[in-house]
């Protein structure tokens, strides 16, 4: 017979207590995959923020060293103006104390099919280039000039010189106006190339034409 309690209730019966169900490890494998997956994300996106930067550096460097080109070309243009007005005839040949060829026209003075410019510049140029002082920058600029003609000597006497044209001017205004021309000394082609060496390994080009 069952024991009754006081209170003449029966006894609740206790709850069959189940075993717990084994644990197969699915969600920490998820997660596992889940953080591989994020670390390489963070590394590679590391790697592109570090990539971006070198490159926009580069770029930054090199823009500096173009502008300090500049530099080059008015240190050179300020020779050629005073040498053509105190002693033109001083232009009619070489100067490599000052980096100057009056015959760059002349297939020596210019790079040979499929050579670089940097390349001419180090085998041939380097040797007759002026170069100015390192700027704050750390950019270290040279220079060459070459006169447009295929030989030294005056730009009149068979030096073959590349020269502004002859202009012409109409006259009048019906059908029968003709041509004219204009007379004035025409203007001798130099070119001005400035190397630029900076950090980083920088080289960069600037080149300039100017008549006189």
């Amino acid at each position: 017979m069952l024991n009754l309690e006081r209170n003449g209730r029966l006894p609740h019966a206790s709850p069959i207590s189940r075993p717990p169900s084994r644990q197969k490890g699915v969600v920490l494998l998820i997660a596992l995959i889940v953080l591989v997956a994020m670390t390489l994300a963070g590394i590679a996106l590391v790697r592109s923020v570090d990539t971006t930067n070198v490159i926009a550096g580069n770029m930054a460097f090199g823009q500096a060293a173009t502008q300090s080109g500049d530099a080059g070309v008015e240190t050179a243009f300020s020779w050629l103006a005073t040498t053509n007005t105190a002693n033109v005839a001083a232009l009619y040949n070489d100067d490599a104390t000052n980096g100057y060829a009056a015959n760059g026209n002349n297939a020596a003075n210019n790079p040979a099919a499929g050579q670089s410019w940097d390349a001419y510049w180090v085998q041939t140029l380097a040797a007759r280039a002026r170069t100015l002082p390192t700027d704050a920058a750390g950019n270290t600029v040279s220079y060459v000039i070459d006169r447009l003609c295929g030989f030294a000597g005056p730009p009149t006497g068979g030096a073959s010189c590349t020269t502004s044209p002859v202009v012409g001017a109409a006259t009048g205004g019906s059908e029968e106006a003709g041509e004219i021309q204009i007379s004035g000394q025409s203007s001798v082609y130099y070119r001005i190339t400035s190397r630029i060496a900076g950090p980083r390994n920088t080289v960069s080009y600037v080149q300039a034409i100017i008549s006189m």
